[in-house]
This record gives structure tokens, sequence and C-alpha cells, in this order.
């Protein structure tokens, strides 16, 4: 496995980063010791990564991997947009990973300057933090160009988490070729660069290897997030940014899941999920049910935060 300095951060991750999105909650739902031993089994495979959010509800699964293997770099992420609201979303991760520090924490969905500027005061806290020593380095993760070339320029961001995979599936405002070239600009200002989506929400599983190819030959990112929630994931994954092969096998059990965001009959449709998906990738159609536009989403799960009937679900 090949190792990054993240940045002009003092932190070392694999180029490989565990995505924990998908075996929480807002996805598959794992038990906690089958989705502790997915994370594992990546670890002793020798990923040192692992990305969680305030919103994601996986900190147990982290907390369990820690136990055994404590050296491990942890991202997260929150909305917070002031200090009271920055507090508790740090110390719930804290206490959910069972550590007094975190390595790495991230304002989650910036648009661009706007939106930077809105949370400024929490971006204060954890700049504070991180010289209390709580925090080592601190950033933002995006779908957004504007949000990725504004934090490009901003001294006090260290690390930048955008959405990057050949096809720009996801990316909200503007081409692959934008996104591409902001990253770079972030790159070489000495940002630690982690992408998140190379496989577009599942949408390039049938173009697997071309989209992991296209990544791990993208010379401006230190690693990459894949979210995984089987095993079969990691050796496959594990094995690709090893050796550059997935043993055929793998690859057709890979190809073999399709996912997808599913909406039960009770959606009440109120709307919650449309105005939460930054995709547009949600209506609400003559039934006065929430539907999906399958092309638009990139099964992040985040619309399932947000409904009060518990109705949507990526499967």
């Amino acid at each position: 496995m090949q190792y990054n300095r993240l940045g002009n951060t003092p932190i070392v991750v694999s180029k490989l980063c565990f995505g924990s999105l998908t075996i929480g909650p807002l996805q598959r739902n794992l038990p906690l010791d089958k989705g502790a031993a997915v994370i594992r089994k990546a670890v002793e495979l020798g990923v040192n990564f692992i990305d969680t959010a305030d919103l994601y509800g996986t900190y147990t699964y982290i907390r369990e991997v820690l136990k055994s293997h404590r050296d491990l770099v942890i991202a997260s992420k929150s909305y917070a947009y002031d200090a009271q609201t920055a507090r508790e979303t740090l110390e719930k991760a804290l206490r959910g990973i069972g550590r007094d520090y975190i390595d790495i924490f991230l304002l989650h969905e910036q648009e661009g300057p706007l939106t930077l500027k809105g949370h400024r005061e929490a971006l204060e806290y954890f700049i504070a933090k991180k010289q209390q020593g709580v925090i080592r380095a601190v950033g933002i993760s995006t779908h957004y160009v504007a949000a990725v070339k504004a934090a490009a320029v901003m001294e006090e961001i260290d690390v930048i988490h955008p959405i990057l995979n050949y096809r720009g599936v996801g990316i909200v405002d503007g081409t692959l070729e934008d996104m591409t070239a902001a990253i770079e600009l972030a790159y070489r200002n000495g940002k630690g660069i982690y992408a998140m989506k190379p496989l577009g929400g599942g949408h390039l599983i049938s173009e697997l290897k071309q989209a992991l190819r296209y990544v791990l030959d993208f010379p401006y990112v230190h690693s990459i997030a894949i979210g995984m929630q089987r095993l079969e994931e990691v050796y496959a994954n594990v094995s690709f940014f090893d050796t550059g092969e997935i043993p055929h096998n793998l690859e057709m059990i890979l190809k073999s899941y399709k996912r997808k965001l599913f909406i039960q009959d009770w959606c009440a449709g109120c709307g919650r999920c449309v105005a939460r998906c930054p995709q547009g990738a949600l209506t609400i159609g003559k039934e006065g049910k929430a539907q999906v536009n399958h092309e638009r989403c990139v099964l992040c799960g985040y619309c399932g935060s947000v409904c009060p009937e518990l109705a949507i679900k990526v499967i």
C-alpha cells in the first residue's frame, strides 16, 4: 500500500481511504461486529485512513476497530456553523471514537465563498482546537468547484475532500476540467487532498477498473476515499491499489452489486428530501410522494437523514 503525506500537514495516509458511510444506518446498516470486521480487514491489508462524518452514524464501528489499531488516521465532518454547534459536533466525534483528539475535522458540504463565510465561526473554533492539539488538521468537503477554488487560497485550510471521478458525476457547478484545475491549484498550494466518489456513487461500477485507474493516475490527490461495505470490496480495492489488477472473480462480484435509492410506500411527500438533495435528483411526483432520478443520484444517502418517516434508504 502506498502512503503519502497529506499536503503540508504532518499526517501520513494510505492512498486508499476507507469510506465508512456505506456500512452505517444511511446505507447498509451493518451490525456492529460485521461493520467493524469490514474496516478491520482493510486495516490489516494496509489501510490506515478512515473517513466518517457526524451525519453517518458510524463512530461506533470505528471505535471498535481503534481498540486494537490505535494509530489510525480518522477524518470526520460536520455542518457546524457557529462555536456552539462546532463544539457539540467535535465533542460527539471524540466521544464516538473514544479519543481525546481527531486527526482531521472538516466543514461538510461547502458550496463556495458564501457558505465558507457563513460557517466562519465554526471554522475559527476548529482552528483554535487545532492550536490546542485536539484537531490535527482542518478543512472542507465539497461537490463544488467554487468551494475547492476558495479553500485553495485560504491559509487556514489544511485539507480538502472534493468529489472526483473520470466522468465528473456529481460535480454540481462545473465540468470535470473545472474541478481538476481547482484541485491542482489546491494541491500546489500545499493542501492535503483526498478525493471522494471515484465510482460516481456506483454509477461507474460497470467501468470499475477504468474509473479506479483514473483517480489513481491523477497526480494531485494524496488519498482516495471509497465506500466499502463487504469484505469482497475491501479485497478488490486493496488489490487494485497495490497491483493495478482485480482478480476476475472479485471483479464479477463487484459488478453484480446494483445499489439504488429506494423510497418506501409510506413516504408522506413532505419534500424535505427534495430540499436536502444537492444533486437535484429528487422531486415530488404526481402521487404526492418523493421520486428519484437515478441518473442524477450519487447514492450519498443524505436525503434519508432528513426523512421524518424513515422512508428512504440506499440498498
